[in-house]
C-alpha cells in the first residue's frame, strides 16, 4: 500500500517551502511527493477564477522540476507529477520520472494520454471528471485508475466507498477533510491512496483545506503499516 502525498500548489510558489515538504512527506511516511506542472496562462481561466494570480505563482519552470527531483532523491523519496501538456511530459522524461499521474481535468485531453502512453511507465488515473459507467478506452497494461470525488472539499456522504471495487479501481485520490476516508479505501482493498499534503491546513491557497498536516499523514502510514501487519 503506497501513500501520495500530493504538494501540488500548497507550496504557495515558494521553492524552499516545498523543498522542506517533500522532507515533512518522507519523515512521515509518505512514498511519493507530488507535484503539478503546468502552464498556468492556458491551464487557468482569469475570468472568474480568484486563485488565477495564486496559479501563476505556483508555476513550476524546468529548472525549479529539476531540483524538487534532486531532493526527493537525496531524501529517498519517489518524485512524481501531473503534467498538463507534452512539453512538461517531456521534462519528466528528461528526469527519469518513475511513473506518470494524470489529473481529472485531463480525462479527455487524448494527445496529453497518448503521449504519456509513448513512455510505456505505469500510470495513474484519477476519475473526478469521468462521468461514464465504464472505464476509460485505453488500451495499455500500464494504466492504474485512482476513484475520485472532485469536489474540495469532498463530504463523506458523497464517497459511498461501499460500492466502491478496489479489484478495479486501483486506488482513491482522497479530497475529504482528514484522513477517515483513506483509511476507509485502505481497508476495503485500496493499493494507493493520493491525498494533498500541507504543512498548515489554514495557509492562503485553494487546496490546503481539504490537505492533511504532517501528524496527520503520520498517523494515516502508520494506519497503513498495521493494516498491513494485520492482514
Amino acid at each position: 500500500m503506497e501513500i501520495i502525498a500530493e504538494i501540488g500548489q500548497n507550496f504557495n510558489g515558494d521553492l524552499e517551502s516545498a523543498f522542506r515538504m517533500i522532507i515533512a512527506a518522507k519523515e512521515n511516511g509518505a512514498d511519493v511527493a507530488k507535484f503539478q506542472l503546468y502552464n498556468a496562462k492556458e491551464l487557468f481561466t482569469k475570468e472568474g477564477n480568484p486563485w488565477y494570480e495564486y496559479n501563476c505563482k505556483t508555476e513550476l519552470s524546468y529548472n525549479d522540476v529539476k531540483k524538487l527531483k534532486q531532493v526527493c532523491d537525496d531524501n529517498n523519496i519517489e518524485f512524481m507529477a501531473s503534467a498538463f501538456d507534452s512539453e512538461r511530459v517531456d521534462w519528466l522524461e528528461d528526469i527519469n520520472v518513475s511513473r506518470y499521474k494524470l489529473a481529472s481535468r485531463s480525462i479527455n485531453d487524448n494527445v496529453l494520454i497518448d503521449k504519456i502512453l509513448k513512455t510505456e511507465k505505469l500510470f495513474f488515473i484519477s476519475l473526478g471528471m469521468w462521468y461514464n459507467i465504464q472505464f476509460p478506452e485505453i488500451k495499455s497494461n500500464n494504466v492504474r485508475y485512482l476513484y475520485c470525488i472532485s469536489k474540495y472539499p469532498t463530504p463523506f456522504e458523497d464517497l459511498k466507498l461501499s460500492k466502491v471495487d478496489f479489484k478495479s479501481y486501483h486506488g482513491f485520490s482522497d479530497h475529504t477533510l482528514g484522513i477517515t476516508a483513506s483509511c476507509a479505501a485502505l481497508s476495503r482493498g485500496a493499493k494507493v491512496v493520493e491525498k494533498h499534503f500541507t504543512l498548515d491546513t489554514k495557509m492562503y491557497g485553494p487546496d490546503h483545506i481539504c490537505s492533511m498536516t504532517p501528524n496527520e499523514l503520520l498517523r494515516l502510514s502508520v494506519f497503513r503499516d498495521e493494516l498491513n501487519l494485520s492482514l
